[in-house]
């Protein structure tokens, strides 16, 4: 791998697990409030990881009395996963005491952003990026360009790093970036286009700090 200054992560997936059996819980509690047609409305949602929750939560159906309920079963259920994965937290600083930058790029509604302030990760990154915040998801290049510049290194001198999800690793490499794929250990990447992935790999968030070694 050619010289690296920055490392960059995607979040769901690669710091934190996405908990599907607590997704499926917090959207029974939602629709139970807002509606059978809430989750097809907000699956379909054009503004759910790019606009203000509330926002996004009133456009697919929410009603204004029932916002601040919704909003808090989504809070719990972020809270619950907003947990770092084995070994996360100690990478973290270690690339840091490194001298790298670290960065995090996330596809997420503002649950993420309002709740990171009190999460083991603050105060680990030097640059993070919500896509709440932005108005930008990946795999848009203006994303990871933004990332860079806000750790002040060039494309070229940041991998990126996630599970491949919205064509993130592709798109980190259509910018200049390299890219390390993370998945769980005795399990192929769920994506189906990354069955030839042709660089790094790692399954585990420790196996970073033996790529970039190489």
């Amino acid at each position: 791998m050619r010289r690296i200054r920055a490392v960059i992560f995607d979040l769901w997936e690669t710091l934190i697990d996405w908990d599907q059996a607590a997704a499926a819980t917090m959207l029974d509690k939602v629709r139970a409030l807002a509606g059978e047609e809430f989750h097809a409305r907000w699956s379909s949602s054009q503004t759910r990881y790019t606009a203000p929750v509330r926002t996004a939560l009133a456009e697919a159906g929410v009603p204004a009395e029932l916002m601040d309920e919704v909003c808090g079963v989504r809070l719990e259920y972020v809270r619950h996963c907003l947990v770092p994965r084995p070994g996360a937290v100690d990478t973290l600083r270690r690339l840091r005491e490194d001298g790298y930058r670290v960065g995090l790029i996330t596809v997420c509604s503002e649950d993420v952003e309002t709740l990171w302030p009190e999460s083991e990760f603050a105060g680990l990154f030097d640059a993070e990026v919500f896509s709440n915040a932005v108005a930008l998801t990946k795999p848009d290049p203006r994303i990871y360009l933004h990332c860079c510049e806000l750790l002040g290194v060039e494309p070229h001198e940041a991998v990126f790093v996630g599970d491949g999800a919205n064509d993130e690793l592709a798109g980190a490499r259509r910018v200049g970036m390299d890219a390390i794929l993370i998945h769980r250990p005795g399990e192929d990447p769920p994506w189906p286009e990354l069955a030839q992935w042709n660089g790094p790999r790692v399954t585990s968030i420790p196996g970073v700090l033996e790529v970039l070694e190489r």
